[in-house]
């Protein structure tokens, strides 16, 4: 639990770091390039990601029974993951290279957006390293390279690539989006490469084999294509929306789904280090302890997450607002995009253990979770076309059933982690309903000011108060040691 607690202080500051960073690069994004711009990199970056997840493997949260069943020296272990990863990931890459279709299905694209191809095996490879960090509670250098290296690179290099001379370098200024992106993911790979080298040095007698690799590749599958489901129950909304819609609904879309993902970071990384806590727990057979830190884990992150969804859905117009006027029609969107991130929370930890517990039906849930949310989404789409409503109501029923199939994915993920280990699954409190009928009264209060002041003082406010129920009638003991830096210290003393 100490363990636990740490990686989620880490976490919190992580999350404010990303959202400082996240802000300027969507601010930019907007402003200087346009709804159009940012619907054709969304579409990009949709294929680029999920792909490159397809190759790391699984490691992402299997890496960690790899590393507590093997035999062979832990640098080895991860270079095996490593040296697969860059195979498949170079293909792919190569692949796309060719048929960039997929990845700009409007057709618009220059010879410079083409190279986005090459972020799949550096996204990859960064996967795998922070996975192995986490293994050791290393949750520090996945903040430093996903909260403030990527996100500050991408947001000072497409601002700088914006800038370039027109008559001299054309295609740079128009790709500046997929190019900063690029430069954002070498450079979140260096930091990550840089502290696992110095935790686990160069593999020492490393023989990688064929046969190992292909039974190591026939395991990892399930797990890698779950991986690549979860992830991709993000993404499709945007994908059936740029088959559905104009790119610069995509882009409106896309801007509102950035925002939503910032509470949507609060889990990931609990996610690896739940994994090492999971195996050690399983290997002891204490299928009590498991439940209680899922339980646990759920609590904090789906309080977090409904605190920051509640912070920035309920003035959702103003925070729409700093895209610019024609961004506001997302309002709708990112209410239900925030809405489905808390609800998320349950899914996400429940399948934290299921990929070790069962990682065959939790994939069939995961492959039923994404169709019926692909269904939904064309459905309600065509549903609100053929009423004759407008573009934006396309981009707020893609949320919708987003959030409606991740809704469906917690309960069912929560009651077959519970039959297996025997132990009720309950994320739930009912100080959250508390917490959520203060801030709305002082959301409201808020939605009465000016947008700047709305921004400035309603979201601190709405924080505010929540926080404050949320620990005074949410949090127990057990809790607390979330924010208990000696927490590990104190454990120890404990008889």
């Amino acid at each position: 639990m100490a363990a636990l607690a740490k990686g989620g202080r880490t976490n919190v500051m992580g999350f404010l770091l990303r959202l400082l960073a996240r802000l300027p690069f969507l601010f930019i994004a907007a402003r200087f390039y346009g709804a159009d711009a940012m619907g054709r990199f969304a579409s990009a970056l949709v294929v680029v990601e999920l792909v490159a997840l397809m190759c790391a493997m699984g490691e992402k949260r299997g890496l960690a029974q790899r590393l507590t069943e093997g035999e062979d020296a832990h640098a080895n272990l991860v270079f095996d993951g490593m040296l697969l990863a860059l195979i498949f990931a170079s293909a792919a890459a190569l692949f796309f290279w060719f048929v960039p279709a997929p990845l700009f299905p409007s057709g618009q694209y220059t010879e410079l957006d083409r190279l986005i191809v090459l972020a799949i095996p550096a996204y990859a490879l960064t996967e795998i390293v922070l996975a192995a960090q986490a293994y050791k509670f290393d949750v520090a250098t996945t903040v430093r390279a996903r909260a403030v290296v990527e996100p500050w690179t991408i947001s000072i290099m497409a601002g700088a690539l914006y800038f370039a001379p027109a008559d001299t370098m054309p295609q740079v200024k128009e790709s500046g989006l997929a190019l900063a992106y690029l430069i954002s993911i070498y450079a979140g790979l260096a930091v990550g490469m840089i502290a696992f080298l110095k935790s686990y040095g160069l593999p020492k007698g490393w023989r990688p084999h064929p046969v190992y690799m292909s039974r190591m590749t026939a395991k990892a599958l399930p797990l890698a294509t779950a991986d690549a489901i979860e992830w991709g129950t993000r993404r499709v909304d945007i994908f059936m929306l740029g088959l559905f819609a104009s790119p610069a609904i995509v882009g409106v879309y896309y801007f509102a789904q950035q925002v939503a993902s910032l509470p949507q970071k609060l889990k990931t990384s609990f996610e690896p280090v739940l994994g090492p806590v999971i195996t050690k727990k399983l290997k002891e057979k204490d299928y009590g302890a498991i439940a209680r830190q899922v339980c646990q884990v759920g609590f904090w992150i789906i309080a977090a997450q409904t605190g920051i969804a509640l912070a920035l859905g309920l003035p959702g117009e103003a925070v729409m607002g700093l895209g610019g006027p024609e961004y506001v029609s997302g309002t709708a969107a990112l209410g239900f995009l925030l809405a489905a991130e808390a609800i998320a929370a349950t899914a996400v930890v429940s399948e934290a253990a299921l990929i070790y517990t069962a990682r065959v039906k939790n994939l069939w849930i995961s492959v039923a979770t994404i169709t019926f949310q692909a269904i939904l989404t064309v459905a309600l789409i065509l549903t609100v076309a053929r009423l004759g409503y407008g573009e934006p109501f396309k981009g707020a029923m893609a949320a919708l059933a987003l959030m409606i199939a991740l809704g469906a994915a917690s309960f069912v993920k929560a009651r077959l982690l519970s039959r297996i280990l025997g132990h009720p699954i309950n994320t739930w409190r009912w100080a959250l309903l508390h917490a959520t009928g203060a801030a709305i009264l002082i959301g409201y209060l808020a939605t009465l000011l000016p947008e700047w002041a709305e921004l400035i003082f309603g979201i601190p406010a709405i924080l505010a108060i929540y926080g404050w129920v949320i620990w005074t009638r949410g949090f127990g003991p057990d809790d607390r040691v979330l924010f208990k830096r000696n927490a590990g210290a104190e454990q120890a003393k404990t008889p």
